[in-house]
């Protein structure tokens, strides 16, 4: 059992320290540690499964192993600003004040034509208008615009805009979930009313219904089977 556990504590780490030298590109949105714990589960869970003869707890043990380096190791990354940096990186700062940084690219292995396709992904084509573009440490690239650019919001215009509230589902497929009304404030009785208000007789009638606290009303009614 206990060369159980020190193997498993080798690969764990072997593999986290492989993936860090590999760069943020390969990570998509996972964390280094998270992304290492779900490989090797992935792995050690099937060889129990794939072959009767490994004992279960050869595949349990080194799961449970995982998961505890993992809850340990997040743990301490939260008290441990220096540790969290070794372990998840730091953003990088692909463009600065407009200004592409080249030798940050190179050192992420990130080219200009991936660069340019992230940013279209983001609806951004011109890249004067671009002040920071940042590649977190997810691998995923975020960017901000310079001010003349940024979309404009109601505080820009000076307005005040009503809170809206937060929308719940009321009908999933026909379903009433009385929860979500619950929390609305509401009851049968005005779902009942807001239903034959849209010609639906019953909640078996409405395939999706979305609504908040506000009074802001999504109906989608049942579509016939053919």
């Amino acid at each position: 059992m206990i060369i159980v556990i020190i193997r498993t504590l080798i690969v764990y780490f072997a593999l986290l320290l492989s993936m860090r030298l590999m760069g943020k590109r390969q990570l998509s949105e996972l964390e280094l540690p998270e992304l290492a714990v779900a490989v090797l589960i992935a792995d050690l869970g099937a060889h129990p499964l794939q072959d009767i003869g490994i004992p279960l707890l050869n595949g349990l043990l080194p799961i449970a192993v995982l998961f505890c380096c993992e809850v340990l190791l997040s743990g301490a990354a939260m008290r441990s600003p220096k540790l969290r940096s070794a372990l998840f990186g730091r953003p990088s700062f692909l463009i600065e004040d407009g200004r592409i940084n080249q030798r940050e690219m190179r050192r992420c292995r990130f080219t200009p034509d991936e660069l340019m396709e992230q940013l279209r992904s983001k609806n951004i084509t011109d890249l004067s208008e671009v002040q920071y573009a940042i590649l977190e440490t997810d691998g995923e690239l975020n960017a901000v615009l310079y001010p003349p650019y940024r979309p404009a919001t109601a505080g820009d215009l000076g307005l005040e805009p009503a809170g809206s509230g937060y929308p719940v589902i009321v009908i999933n497929d026909g379903r009433v979930l009385s929860g979500n009304l619950k929390y609305l404030g509401r009851d049968e009785a005005w779902l009942t009313r807001e239903l034959a208000r849209r010609s639906i007789a019953s909640p078996a009638g409405a395939y999706l219904m979305v609504a908040d606290k506000s009074g802001v009303i999504f109906c989608a009614p049942m579509e016939k089977m053919r």
